[in-house]
């Protein structure tokens, strides 16, 4: 029987990952050299495709895992990008996400499994297809929930120095912050605590390390950095 469904065509369906990391005072972003065709030995975001049973989301945590070895990560939807030829090898509709992760905690001998290295976000070496503008309009995003939720924090380590903080969001924003207005803010946050612990890896007298308090944010919800 002809159904509205099989007079139709049928289209592929995958998910490319933004993984940005933050280490030295750069923002980072997480490529792979592709080891198959089209466009073998090219420079690619992490992806795949959607498979049976599987909804987007969890398509897009499973490509997310299989590269990083992480779990329960923060990740926000991009976008659906379905350009007819946007892909040379088949007509392929993908939804891109953006994800955070602290540069320390990944699967390093999966990363290294799957061809993939580290590119400061200024020094990305060209991308394969649409990949790009995925790239672009992650960062927009990131840029402007960053400004009111505090999703940076994704990218720090659990203990952290307030110029570690500053880089942070320097380097999201792509450009310097005041530093006596960002601590003022800081300290009118109740949320980011200062804790008894010392980080000396800087210096002999060291700097003060602090906490991001998830259960206080929730209580007073207001954010800007």
């Amino acid at each position: 029987m002809t159904t509205y469904y099989n007079i139709n065509p049928r289209f592929y369906v995958s998910v490319d990952c933004i993984i940005f990391g933050f280490d030295k005072g750069s923002l980072k972003l997480l490529l792979l050299k592709r080891n198959f065709e089209p466009a073998k030995g090219s420079w690619s975001l992490m992806g795949g495709f959607v498979q049976d049973g599987e909804s987007v989301d969890d398509a897009a945590k499973r490509v997310l895992a299989e590269l990083t070895g992480l779990e329960n990560v923060y990740m926000e939807q991009v976008g659906t990008f379905g350009e007819v030829d946007r892909d040379p090898g088949e007509r392929v509709i993908s939804v891109a996400y953006y994800a955070l992760i602290n540069i320390n905690e990944y699967d390093r001998n999966l990363v290294q499994q799957h061809n993939a290295h580290w590119a400061e976000i200024n020094e990305i070496p060209p991308l394969v297809f649409d990949h790009p503008q995925m790239v672009k309009q992650a960062r927009i995003m990131l840029q402007k929930k960053a400004s009111s939720e505090p999703i940076g924090f994704n990218l720090l380590p659990s203990l952290f120095t307030l110029f570690q903080l500053q880089s942070l969001y320097e380097a999201i924003y792509g450009e310097p912050l005041d530093k006596r207005n960002f601590r003022k803010r800081v300290a009118d946050l109740n949320y980011i605590e200062k804790t008894d612990k010392i980080d000396k890896t800087g210096s002999k007298r060291g700097a003060a390390l602090y906490k991001f308090n998830e259960n206080a944010y929730r209580k007073a919800p207001k954010f800007k950095l």
